[in-house]
């Protein structure tokens, strides 16, 4: 089942509303430029997701998604569980959204 934007938005939640307001301070404090909402970010973040084929995986499950501000950009980091024991592993962040 492919990922949604609002399994993404939960995703982001789960790591903690700082993580959301990253993404809502990055849009908004470019004003009057024009960066992608939180809701952009999240639609194409599952995009890439499906595309990776971690959406194809059933053994792995999106635990959390971190967001950090960089300079004119943010990073994601995507924190998946898998395994019995539900280990937690990040993928590779992604760095981008300018």
């Amino acid at each position: 089942m492919p990922f949604t934007r609002d399994q993404i938005r939960s995703s982001i939640e789960r790591a903690g509303d700082e993580h959301w307001q990253a993404l809502i301070r990055h849009h908004e404090d470019a004003y009057p430029a024009s960066r992608p909402t939180p809701g952009d970010v999240a639609r194409a973040e599952a995009e890439r997701l499906n595309q990776l084929g971690l959406a194809d995986r059933p053994d792995m499950r999106l635990a959390e998604t971190r967001v950090e501000r960089l300079n004119g950009s943010v990073r994601i980091t995507h924190v998946f569980e898998s395994g019995p024991s539900k280990t937690r592993e990040p993928i590779a962040p992604y760095t981008n959204y300018e």
